[in-house]
């Protein structure tokens, strides 16, 4: 008998939170000021990777600078991401999951002090029951942060599903056989969503409200 989906786990920036512009915005910004080579398409393409492996990406050739980047990077990313938000239905989902006495849980490419800014900026706390950063664990797309979910939940990767906006996402769960959904409104293509077999892939919040209601439903009566 299939078991219960009793634990959601969400992606935030490009999944819950509207902010992709933002970030690829001030890593051009940082890239700028110390004279670094670097597209949008490929600032856009490592949202999800802890900092320290986006350096590691972006910037090989100058170890030596990581750090600085990476703080002009933040230091900018904060001053002008005060009006980024979630996106449209995330709140209303977000509420009835929790209504209907699902486990709510985020798992992020954010360093835990960005992780808490945005929880404060969008009074959501209250919503989750266990969130991991991605400098508190391993980065995607290694799966150890939904291990210390799972652990932390006493769930197991059945009972869960994993819903993200990037290759990351969806591969770390598929590392530990957690079912998985993907969003084609964020980072990634679909072509490339597609090749990690999520259950589905949504185009917008309304549609992965829908399905993830759906499964809720179905495993309950399962």
């Amino acid at each position: 008998m299939q078991k219960p989906v009793e634990l959601i786990v969400f992606d935030w920036d490009g999944t819950l939170f509207d902010s992709v512009g933002q970030i690829v915005e001030s890593l051009l910004f940082a890239a700028k000021v110390y004279e670094q080579p670097l597209t949008p398409e490929a600032a856009k393409s490592i949202i999800g990777l802890g900092l320290p492996e986006v350096a590691q990406v972006l910037f090989p050739q100058v170890p030596e600078l990581h750090a600085d980047i990476l703080k002009c990077y933040g230091d900018h990313y904060v001053e002008h991401s005060k009006d980024d938000q979630w996106f449209d239905g995330v709140s209303e989902m977000l509420y009835d999951l929790k209504n209907q006495n699902i486990k709510l849980a985020v798992a992020t490419g954010k360093s835990r002090r960005g992780l808490d800014r945005v929880l404060a900026q969008t009074q959501s706390l209250e919503l989750f029951e266990v969130m991991r950063a991605a400098n508190e664990t391993k980065s995607k797309p290694d799966p150890l942060m939904l291990t210390e979910i799972l652990n932390y939940t006493g769930m197991d990767a059945t009972q869960a599903i994993m819903v993200g906006d990037t290759s990351y996402d969806l591969e770390m769960a598929q590392k530990i056989a957690m079912p998985r959904v993907g969003v084609s409104y964020g980072v990634h293509s679909v072509d490339v969503l597609k090749t990690f077999n999520p259950l589905m892939i949504a185009n917008n919040v309304t549609v992965l409200h829908q399905f993830l209601k759906t499964q809720i439903n179905t495993s309950e009566v399962a």
